[in-house]
């Protein structure tokens, strides 16, 4: 059975070494030593931690799911020693707009999704929903992101991308987690 919840850790223990955190909009929480990516509910551990569960894919049509589904790349390559954790909040007003204008907005005039397939393979991604959870949940979003360095510039760019986008006139709170997998002093 594939685990639905997940808890992101930060403290002094953890398989990767936190290399920098920085607030895009908003406050970023704690700078911390170590990231862990936890099945199920360990919340409460370490100096903040943050729950999300995965989910279907909701603003997605048919093509893009299966071009998403024959190009993404699993977690926990052993070449993507590199990771970035991105909590995202959307204003009430994202959320008053009906689904549909919210896929408007992302794929039709933001171009989400088409700007995500062209660093797939390179870089793995896995979306936690927050919303789902509860109401008191600080973001609607977690977005765990892996790849090897030589990928690091491509995945640059594609923040670029979706942060100029009409998409992220909606964004409230945004901060951004850098770590690397911890394997050994070479690392």
């Amino acid at each position: 059975m594939t685990e639905r919840l997940w808890t992101f850790a930060a403290g002094a223990a953890g398989p990767w070494r936190i290399t920098g955190v920085r607030a895009v909009s908003g406050q970023a929480l704690p700078e911390a030593p170590r990231l862990d990516r936890i099945a199920g509910d360990a919340a409460g551990g370490g100096l903040w931690s943050l729950r999300g569960i995965t989910s279907n894919e909701r603003y997605v049509n048919r093509d893009e799911k299966q071009a998403l589904a024959a190009l993404s790349p699993p977690l926990g390559r052993a070449q993507a020693c590199c990771a970035v954790l991105i909590p995202i909040r959307k204003s009430a007003a994202w959320w008053a707009l009906a689904q549909d204008e919210r896929r408007a907005i992302m794929e039709e005039q933001s171009q989400h999704i088409a700007h995500g397939l062209r660093v797939l393979p390179a870089v793995a991604r896995r979306l936690h929903h927050c919303r789902d959870l509860s109401a008191d949940e600080p973001f609607d979003f977690l977005t765990w992101f892996e790849f090897a360095p030589e990928h690091e510039a491509a995945f640059d760019h594609l923040l670029d991308l979706l942060r100029a986008s009409p998409e992220w006139a909606y964004v409230e709170r945004e901060f951004e987690l850098r770590a690397r997998l911890d394997l050994g002093p070479e690392n």
